[in-house]
């Protein structure tokens, strides 16, 4: 019999990942969104309509899941994964909330629970190649780049949105962190901007973002990490100019004599310009560089993703690399009995080497391919 999976959240990564575990698991997927979930029988998906706002919808369609998986966006995922444990569920999860995950440690540990978190691409399979990496050498120095970009360069913004707008919008004004000399560096989003080239692509413009996340935590001893998001020459300018006007303000103003944030208004007026449409493609470009040293011997890995939209499956890079590492998660647990009690973010899945090789070939035969060179 057929394990059960109950996938929360149905958007263009979560429909990917309903796809992708349909072919070994009984899924039920849950959304608000009825084409999303119409889309999803013809692969024999069963779907519920349910409001993720209300706990007790949440409890009811994973008490008979034997894997849950959270793909809600980021502002309820949280609480959505709270709840999720205290169901004694294990759980993956892709929600990529603001709050450390670290604070249902406990808590999951109380109810028996994996729970693997920001199990995506990055954050996401970054770490887990860390956590390999970190097991084998001495690690001093950790640099990721990760970029999700559309293949066609549209006036002004050059850019598709995957996730929620206000996901998105997070990743511009949340402060970003990342570690120096040993020290928690904090500087503010959009800064130190770089121009980086890489083959098959050409220059992308790269600024710090708040990726580290966890890894600020659990990889205390390496003196150097960052993490810097990638988009086309020219983006950050235009997303300081409405950063710094206010759009991006979650404080109300008043228009009109109706109280509104303007976050919500720029979502509003932004998401229909970088919605995803039919026939667009996109591409997902990272590069992750670790160096220090190996039995005695300075040494530098460079793990090389590009990745494209799927002509075959017409499912778009960002879903494939996020939804795939997900399901690949999910499988290390159902097929190998990956067991860790409490909140583990991606690293630790790398930490095992027979775990780490299951991982990254999962990806492999789904087309998501890392090349690996050394120095």
């Amino acid at each position: 019999m057929k394990k059960k999976i109950t996938l929360l959240g149905t958007g263009l990564v979560g429909s990917a990942i309903a796809k992708d575990l349909s072919t070994n698991f009984d899924v039920l997927a849950c959304d608000m969104n009825e084409k999303a979930l119409e889309e999803l029988k013809k692969y024999g998906v069963s779907t519920r309509k349910i409001d993720f706002s209300k706990e007790e919808n949440v409890k009811e369609v994973i008490a008979n899941a034997d894997i849950v998986v959270g793909a809600v966006p980021g502002f309820m995922g949280f609480k959505t994964l709270k709840t999720i444990i205290e169901a004694g569920k294990n759980v993956v999860d892709i929600s990529f909330f603001p709050e450390d995950p670290f604070e249902l440690d406990a808590l999951a540990k109380k109810h028996n629970v994996t729970a693997i978190t920001d199990c995506g691409v990055a954050p996401g399979f970054c770490n887990t190649i860390l956590g390999y990496q970190n097991k084998k050498m001495k690690v001093t120095d950790y640099v990721c780049l990760v970029g999700g970009l559309p293949v066609e360069r549209r006036w002004p913004f050059e850019y598709k949105a995957v996730f929620s707008p206000i996901d998105v919008i997070e990743e511009y004004i949340r402060p970003a962190r990342y570690v120096q000399a040993g020290e928690l560096v904090v500087r503010e989003a959009l800064s130190d901007t770089e121009i980086i080239n890489f083959d098959k692509i050409g220059s992308l413009e790269s600024w710090n973002s708040d990726g580290l996340r966890s890894l600020a935590k659990t990889m205390e001893g390496i003196p150097n990490m960052i993490e810097k998001t990638l988009r086309y020459p020219g983006t950050v300018e235009y997303l300081r100019v409405l950063r710094d006007s206010g759009f991006f303000s979650y404080e109300e103003i008043e228009v009109n004599g109706t109280k509104i944030r303007p976050i919500d208004m720029t979502s509003k007026l932004l998401f229909p310009k970088w919605k995803m449409k039919e026939g667009d493609r996109d591409f997902t470009i990272m590069r992750v560089t670790i160096s220090g040293e190996e039995n005695g011997v300075k040494k530098t890995y460079n793990y090389n993703l590009l990745d494209r939209y799927c002509e075959d499956t017409k499912i778009i890079s960002m879903a494939r690399t996020t939804g795939y590492t997900c399901t690949a998660a999910v499988n290390l647990i159902s097929e190998t009995g990956f067991f860790r009690v409490g909140i583990c973010p991606p690293e630790y899945l790398g930490e095992n080497e027979a775990d780490f090789k299951f991982m990254i070939n999962y990806l492999e035969e789904r087309g998501v391919i890392y090349n690996v060179t050394e120095e």
